[in-house]
């Protein structure tokens, strides 16, 4: 977290939280949702400048109740995560990188949704890889020793249990995928997609 931001909660304590305004799209986009968008239950607009969103990356972090959000100077403004609280995309130098920028290293755990998206685990951080990337990534997924092809990945998904083992290569180590409903995922790892206000 930068200096300055420690300076600012210190010296005003008392900032009420923002809610709804700041969203993390399934693509590694930051957005920020007017009350027009928060209304109809629109996207918003996506943050383009890139000092903001670097400080933003930089003072990005999670509360005790798994609710996710940006320390701007004093405020905390909560975000609203269409996915997960992190979303990683495939890079050459380290393998995955989150969309903070920090490589996604020591991937130790990997997860295929209903939907067919890749799901990865890195230390204490969940990320959903982009689905621009997950074309780079089919290719590395295995049946037994065999790689997968599209229609076997199907079949894995329509039934994990009877399908055999599906893995990842990955950093010279195979990753057994497991699979998770993409409704559960949130729950599973212990986020809230949507925070809201404590009720006191």
């Amino acid at each position: 977290m930068d200096e300055i931001v420690k300076q600012a909660m210190a010296k005003w304590p008392k900032v009420p939280h923002c809610y709804g305004w700041l969203a993390l799209d399934a693509r590694g986009g930051w957005r920020m949702r007017d009350e027009r968008a928060q209304a109809l239950k629109l996207p918003g607009d996506r943050i383009m400048n890139p000092a903001l969103l670097a400080f933003i990356n930089r003072n990005y972090t999670c509360d005790g109740k798994g609710r996710w959000y940006f320390q701007n100077g004093p405020q905390r403004v909560y975000v609203n995560l269409e996915a997960t609280p992190y979303i990683a995309r495939t890079d050459p130098q380290h393998g995955f990188v989150l969309h903070t920028g920090e490589p996604a290293s020591g991937i130790d755990a990997a997860w295929l949704t209903d939907a067919g998206q890749l799901l990865l685990k890195s230390g204490e951080k969940i990320a959903l890889l982009d689905d621009r990337d997950l074309a780079h990534c089919l290719p590395r997924l295995k049946l037994g020793n065999i790689a997968a092809s599209d229609e076997a990945i199907l079949a894995w998904l329509s039934d994990p249990e009877q399908s055999g083992m599906l893995t990842l290569d990955h950093e010279n180590k195979s990753l057994r995928l497991q699979f998770i409903a993409r409704d559960a995922i949130a729950a599973r790892f212990g986020f809230e997609p949507a925070p809201q206000p404590d009720a006191d």
